[in-house]
């Protein structure tokens, strides 16, 4: 663990001990837990902890707020590394998943839902960061295609066996929190000492930076994680609400998404890398704009319940171009900025997610066609966006408006 390899030397290693592969790895991990919890979370807590509407509420808005603190990020990097941070986080939302069915209250849960959220959302901070900084810009889209393929196929097998096993075996929620978290936590701890501590060939600043030239990559941030909380919060809702699908249905309409993002996945990546950055999001908000006012239609004009779910398949595929921003930001930046600016737009992705919910809940009673058409309004908002990033984007040439002029010195 204490063992320090630059990353020039790391493809001299084994295969298994790169840092490519360590990626993979984390990748696989982290969704036995977290996909373990979100699966069982909502029959748990109305079956055995009793909660009802208010309750779980206040435990989704005490899980976003570490998401919206991401930017933490920056001062726990000054003291650890931040392969250790990542794993460590991990290791945490192990243990918070692990001991969830231990403490069946509000107050209980809340500290645990409190713990996973910091271990998870800190997690993926680091994981962003380190992918950009490990993986050389040439290989990024389709290393990441592959990383998020890896990642829903690990989502994938934690469904099938929940409901394949669940009533045969007799599962119960303390098994299968204490299994799926304790696979994590084993994990995140054998990658903690099998690995040695790979070097960046480029220092992180190890403060909160905010750069003007990065103003896009901020607003693309942020529309993103507006557009998340709808899909995330709305979409799976309407299938219930509208269409009264059960449980079994809606994890089978997961199972699909999981499946199809799994084959999809690298095939994206690849497509990021062969056209762009600038003309794979610019596809990707056409669509979603499309999806949104499609959703809106089966509101004002009684479409089905297929074309209900048909738009959901769409919705989650699309959503896989967000690893263009990924990419696109990995261009633009300057080798130490990768770290702090990931906390920092970790933060302002979930900007929205601190008050958006609460606000589209209550139009929602009034329209949720509404929401949808507002969700639509942002994808065209992206879209904008989007069409100012330059077809081949590097430092001092972040927007199509920056172009021949030097990069400031900030």
């Amino acid at each position: 663990m204490t063992n320090i390899v630059p990353i020039s030397d790391a493809m001299e290693m084994p295969v298994w001990r790169r840092p490519v592969t360590l990626l993979f790895v984390m990748a696989m991990s982290m969704p036995v837990a977290f996909y373990a919890w979100y699966a069982l979370l909502n029959n748990f807590v109305i079956e055995v902890a009793g909660f009802d509407g208010a309750d779980i509420g206040l435990l989704h808005t005490v899980r976003e707020i570490p998401g919206f603190l991401a930017v933490g990020v920056i001062a726990i990097i000054i003291f650890v590394r931040e392969q250790v941070l990542g794993l460590v986080s991990l290791a945490m939302l192990g243990v918070a998943t692990a001991f969830t069915a231990w403490f069946p209250s509000l107050g209980g849960l809340l500290f645990l839902t409190l713990l996973s959220s910091i271990g998870f959302h800190y997690y993926e901070t680091v994981n962003q960061s380190l992918q950009l900084q490990w993986l050389p810009q040439d290989r990024a889209p389709q290393m990441l295609g592959w990383i998020m393929g890896a990642s829903s196929a690990m989502t994938l097998v934690v469904f099938v066996l929940i409901v394949l096993m669940w009533e045969p075996l007799g599962l119960t929620y303390n098994l299968v929190f204490m299994t799926a978290g304790g696979f994590t936590l084993v994990m995140a701890v054998v990658c903690l000492f099998a690995y040695p501590q790979f070097e960046a060939p480029h220092p992180q600043i190890k403060k909160m930076i905010l750069r003007k030239r990065y103003w896009l990559y901020y607003a693309l941030q942020f529309m993103s994680g507006a557009r998340r909380q709808i899909f995330m919060v709305f979409a799976g809702f309407m299938m219930v609400e509208k269409f009264g699908f059960e449980v079994h249905e809606l994890t089978g309409l997961y199972l699909i998404n999981l499946v199809v993002n799994m084959l999809a996945a690298p095939f994206l990546g690849r497509a990021v890398g062969y056209f762009g950055e600038r003309r794979a999001l610019i596809c990707e908000y056409i669509g979603l704009a499309i999806v949104f006012a499609a959703y809106g239609g089966i509101y004002w004009f009684g479409w089905g319940v297929f074309l209900a779910a048909t738009l959901y398949v769409i919705d989650h595929i699309l959503f896989g171009f967000a690893l263009a921003l990924k990419t696109y930001f990995q261009k633009i930046a300057d080798p130490g900025d990768i770290a702090p600016t990931a906390a920092v737009a970790f933060t302002i992705n979930h900007i929205a997610a601190v008050f958006l919910p609460v606000l589209l809940g209550l139009l929602w009673v009034v329209s949720p066609a509404a929401v949808f058409a507002l969700a639509a309004c942002m994808a065209l908002i992206s879209l904008s966006l989007a069409m100012l990033i330059p077809r081949h984007p590097e430092p001092g040439y972040e927007t199509v408006f920056a172009r021949g002029l030097p990069a400031p010195a900030e």
